[in-house]
């Protein structure tokens, strides 16, 4: 406990604005954050490392990396699924999300949101979750990404047995197949409706 909160005292002083600091600094900040969370995640704290990592996210978002924060954000959210929080794992993954469209990277934001960690414990979420990454594919003109988004939100819609909210996720697949001219998928997608 003690070396935790000596890391927290030296970031707050380093991010903390005062009448001798007017700049916090973000970067050096940043880089303990990341080291703590590698540590603390070795010695299975886990708690400890998802702050670590969320704070580490902060920082590389205050100094312009949002990829970079993109991915701490992402490993928070995997360590969140490890403590059973299934609230913060569904945030993390979307807040990963929108700090990869906000780099221009579309494939890893669908990827990112698309959360498969939530299909046992919450899978209304993860229906949700794969239907706003299949949004995001499709405004970005790469629906033929979705494709498998679309098939595993079916899945889930049958295993909890809502047929009609299944069928109308494979027509969506169905449309967006037939949109972009993949004769092997509208194969495979007739297939799964009869």
């Amino acid at each position: 406990m003690f070396p935790q909160i000596c890391l927290e005292y030296t970031l707050f002083c380093r991010t903390k604005l005062s009448f001798t600091r007017w700049n916090a600094d973000w970067k050096s900040a940043t880089s303990l954050y990341e080291q703590a969370a590698v540590v603390y995640r070795f010695k299975k704290d886990n708690e400890i490392a998802k702050d670590a990592f969320e704070k580490a996210s902060k920082g590389q978002e205050m100094i312009s990396s949002p990829w970079d924060a993109a991915k701490h954000m992402e490993s928070a959210a995997a360590l969140a699924k490890e403590l059973g929080r299934w609230n913060e794992v569904s945030n993390f993954y979307r807040r990963a999300s929108e700090l990869y469209r906000e780099c221009g990277r579309d494939q890893p934001a669908s990827n990112a949101i698309s959360a498969s960690a939530l299909e046992e414990k919450s899978p209304e979420e993860a229906i949700k979750m794969c239907d706003e990454a299949c949004t995001i594919l499709k405004e970005d003109g790469k629906e033929q990404m979705a494709f498998d988004l679309y098939r595993a939100a079916a899945a889930l819609y049958i295993k909890m047995e809502k047929y009609s909210d299944a069928a109308a996720f494979f027509l969506r697949l169905g449309s967006a197949v037939h949109k972009c001219n993949a004769m092997n998928s509208q194969c495979k997608g007739s297939s799964l409706l009869q």
